[in-house]
């Protein structure tokens, strides 16, 4: 029996690094070695406690992951050992209602590596028949370091964000939270062609990261008023879109103020599951606001992501924090929920 090392998650706050079995694949699958996998927030809510959907114990989480295919099935031709490859974690069925209307990401009935399947923080991780059929398997470009793909996933959920708070040519854009989520929605939101981006963080060394990342004005909200930074920049009229980029229910009605009239909160980020808030329903109907919220992304922005990042649009060294291993997986994860650096990249 050939073994391997894998984080192995039994319930909340319980993870540890176990020898186990190399995965086995059937004839249409594929044997992934893990080369770079990071951490994502809804992992840390996982780890927590505080997101169950989908998640077994015990099993191995994450979803960001690339690597080198080791090994294939018998009926399988596009990719051989050797390849770089990129995974798209959310699996679609590509058959239900909303997967035939263009929002597979919504799938009625959508699995996913790191849920259903044992997921990246692994050495070896087995992509199921499901994702090979679906597409999910992406070649990488040679001259890509795995350390920028590995951000493919995330970058894809924020181009999907993007879309769903309507970013376009001359608007205002505001992004509270300026962890490498906020960051990526700065930089897409310039891509874009917003006239200004303006990022609202209270860690000082985050709010320098957003300078570093295209933002045009940012703010420590302890220290100014962010509605009124966001008036004078507006002539008064409010932000065309606010992108909540982390789950904290409090910024909610705030976030909404920001507005100009007929303007777009994306709810972006996770919330932990039953936490509510308040929203003054008069605000929505006079102001006509939207409230929308994102919830994954597609293969198509997953590819999108891919073409931003390898074409160097994308500033990739702002948004990650080098420098861990499997055996400190624990380490990454409680970093992320500190806020301590940016987004944990783990070599292996």
């Amino acid at each position: 029996m050939i073994q391997i090392k894998a984080a192995v998650f039994h319930g909340p706050k319980q993870m540890s690094i176990e020898v186990l079995e190399k995965p086995q694949i059937g004839p249409k699958e594929v044997l992934l070695q893990v080369t770079v996998s990071a951490v994502c927030g809804t992992d840390v809510r996982i780890y927590e406690g505080l997101k169950t959907k989908g998640v077994r114990t015990p099993s191995t989480i994450g979803h960001e992951v690339v690597g080198i295919v080791e090994s294939v099935g018998s009926e399988i031709s596009e990719f051989k050992p050797g390849d770089r490859v990129g995974v798209i974690p959310v699996i679609p069925c590509r058959k239900c209602h909303y997967c035939l209307n263009g929002r597979e990401n919504a799938c009625l009935n959508r699995k996913a590596i790191g849920y259903e399947f044992d997921g990246a923080f692994a050495e070896f991780v087995r992509i199921p028949r499901e994702a090979i059929e679906s597409g999910n398997l992406v070649h990488l470009p040679d001259e890509l370091p795995f350390e920028q793909a590995v951000l493919c996933e995330p970058l894809s959920c924020c181009i999907n964000g993007q879309r769903k708070a309507q970013v376009k040519i001359n608007d205002c854009v505001v992004v509270v939270g300026a962890g490498p989520i906020g960051l990526m929605h700065v930089q897409l939101a310039k891509i874009a062609g917003a006239r200004k981006v303006i990022v609202s963080e209270l860690v000082e060394s985050r709010r320098e990261n957003a300078a570093e990342a295209g933002a045009d004005v940012v703010v420590n909200p302890l220290e100014q008023s962010l509605e009124q930074i966001v008036k004078d920049n507006t002539e008064g009229y409010g932000a065309d879109a606010v992108i909540l980029a982390i789950g904290v229910p409090s910024l909610v009605n705030p976030s909404l103020r920001l507005l100009r009239k007929g303007g777009v909160l994306n709810l972006f980020a996770g919330f932990t599951n039953g936490v509510s808030c308040e929203i003054d329903p008069n605000f929505i109907h006079y102001e006509e606001v939207k409230v929308v919220g994102t919830s994954a992304s597609t293969r198509s922005d997953y590819m999108n992501a891919l073409g931003l990042i390898r074409s160097g649009a994308i500033n990739t060294d702002v948004l990650i924090t080098p420098g861990y291993t499997l055996d400190g997986i624990c380490n990454a994860i409680n970093d992320v929920k500190s806020g301590t650096g940016m987004k944990p990249v783990i070599n292996y």
